[in-house]
């Protein structure tokens, strides 16, 4: 029978339950234990798809193809198990299904409630997506609750948890509860309070946690932590100290050392052996002793909210601990590109522009691209960065002047990136995609399997076979692949069945490759991720040749 620990936040969002909640999944599988996480999101949208990264930050998308939060990718950055779809969902999902058995007359003409019937959908989502989560059985899943104890959102989802533990019985859930101890400068001291209430509220909806993981900038001197205790009726040693750290990665050895992994596994009446860090031990070393440096440039257009390029940026770190080097991105926003030009590039080891959607900010991804393949500077275009770089390289040495994408510019001489459809001939008839079709409508998503070339780049990184992850409406328009080809780039691996080019690169440049997919979201610290891997042994070696 599935064990579950239910993970929830008090004060303030943004506090890391995602990170706690994957550690606790570190620790807790390194001990021999089957573990898969859940994340319940308390927003109305159906899921993250469409909402600004600005807001959201990035889409985490699955193997199966589902638009997710950013923390499933913490998920899969901590534990060996995969992410699915039904690892993920939301308060319109809930009410959407709720609806549509309404409608069917599921309910036998009963007034549709919250509770019970809504509480009872959460839990009925909650054990189905612990259930599907390995192809036997989890031993634990941990179920992380979105937003704050005291929102409106998030109640009917406590109540679903608390209802949910009392239903299975003893031994058979637990609760941690993630709080801030804000740091109040003009006092000197730490202030407590906010975390007694943040209790005071969970235990009046009848929740009472057995672990307390409280944020702060610095460790919490046990004077505070008994004060926290006392007020909060929580043992002493499950009131646990988080303090600010410079990488997530060294999270479970923290809380592994203060002893939460006992508190909930006593909680759950589970007797594994003792943990085993020693992997993630190695990889702080890593990150703590690089023996090289190496700058990368991202130029993007939501460069103001790095969160919008997570899993991107833990793909760089961890190829950095593969490299044994230290990997300072550097944000470059697109648009100043357009009009201060390029030179600001100069100093970079290597350059990348990552997915994306909109015309915002072409123009100077275009110019950063041309900037790297004339300067021999290491390239790497993902998603949409690799559909400009067929771009550029279709206006600056294809010949195909003011070559774009129907994205950008719908009357282009050249689309040489369009919607699939906008140029596939069916029975002589072009058929188009209307410019208001649902956004995710025309979308590819999910991870796809392709052959790669032989004799390529891309083969050396992948081999035979790509299986990688998609989340994108447009794709290079095969109509001028043979143009392209013809003035020396290269399709080294094509979908099976359409043909579409899913990697692209330069033979006559020192390392220049993009991808139609997101190969950030398959990169996890433990293994790294070869093209990542190659990408930053060339931007050593490009730094090595400038001296």
């Amino acid at each position: 029978m599935i064990k579950y620990v239910f993970v929830t936040g008090g004060v303030v969002s943004s506090l890391g339950k995602g990170i706690a909640a994957a550690s606790l999944g570190a620790i807790l599988e390194s001990r021999g234990l089957r573990v898969t996480l859940l994340k319940l999101d308390p927003y109305i949208n159906l899921d993250p798809g469409t909402m600004s990264p600005f807001q959201h930050g990035e889409v985490f998308v699955t193997e199966d193809g589902a638009e997710t939060d950013l923390d499933l990718g913490h998920y899969e950055r901590f534990i060996s198990a995969r992410m699915r779809k039904l690892n993920n969902f939301t308060t319109g999902q809930i009410y959407e299904s709720v609806l549509r058995k309404e409608r069917r007359g599921d309910y036998l003409g009963k007034t549709v409630q919250v509770i019970p019937h809504i509480t009872n959908e959460i839990q009925s989502f909650i054990e189905r997506g612990a259930q599907a989560a390995w192809d036997g059985q989890a031993d634990v899943a941990i179920v992380e609750i979105g937003g704050t104890v005291g929102d409106i959102e998030s109640l009917p989802f406590l109540e679903a948890a608390r209802q949910m533990s009392l239903r299975l019985g003893r031994n058979q859930a637990a609760f941690v509860h993630l709080t801030l101890v804000p740091f109040i400068a003009s006092a000197g001291e730490l202030k407590t309070k906010p975390t007694q209430h943040s209790v005071q509220k969970l235990r009046e909806i009848g929740i009472y946690p057995n672990a307390l993981l409280c944020r702060a900038d610095r460790p919490i001197p046990d004077d505070e932590r008994a004060k926290i205790s006392l007020f909060s009726n929580v043992p002493l040693d499950a009131v646990i100290s988080v303090w600010d750290s410079d990488s997530i990665y060294k999270i479970p050895a923290m809380l592994h050392k203060q002893g939460l992994d006992n508190l909930v596994c006593d909680a759950l009446g589970l007797t594994p052996p003792p943990a085993d860090l020693s992997v993630w031990d190695k990889l702080v070393d890593s990150l703590e002793h690089p023996s090289r440096e190496v700058r990368i440039g991202m130029v993007g257009k939501y460069v103001d909210l790095t969160e919008s390029y997570k899993s991107l940026s833990e793909a760089l770190v961890h190829a950095g601990i593969h490299t044994r080097s230290r990997v300072i991105i550097e944000y470059i926003d697109s648009e100043s590109l357009e009009t201060e030009g390029t030179d600001s590039l100069a100093h970079l080891d290597a350059i990348l522009v990552p997915g994306g959607f909109g015309k915002r900010g072409t123009e100077g991804k275009i110019a950063a691209i041309r900037y790297a393949r004339e300067n021999g500077v290491p390239y790497l275009g993902i998603c949409l960065g690799m559909q400009l770089a067929v771009i550029e390289f279709a206006r600056h040495v294809a010949g195909l002047e003011d070559a774009n994408s129907t994205e950008f510019n719908l009357g282009t001489p050249h689309p040489v990136v369009a919607l699939i459809n906008e140029w596939q001939d069916r029975e002589g008839q072009i058929e188009r995609r209307d410019a208001s079709s649902d956004l995710g409508g025309t979308m590819r998503k999910g991870a796809q399997r392709c052959p790669v070339k032989a004799g390529t780049r891309a083969y050396q990184v992948y081999g035979a076979e790509v299986y990688e992850r998609h989340r994108h409406r447009y794709e290079v328009n095969n109509v001028y692949v043979p143009k392209l080809e013809e003035a020396g780039l290269v399709i080294s691996a094509r979908t099976p069945t359409e043909q579409l080019p899913e990697i692209m690169e330069l033979p006559d440049h020192p390392w220049f490759m993009g991808v139609q997919f997101h190969p950030e979201f398959t990169s996890t610290p433990r293994n790294g991720h070869p093209l990542f891997t190659q990408f930053i042994r060339a931007a050593l070696e490009h730094q090595l040749k400038r001296g």
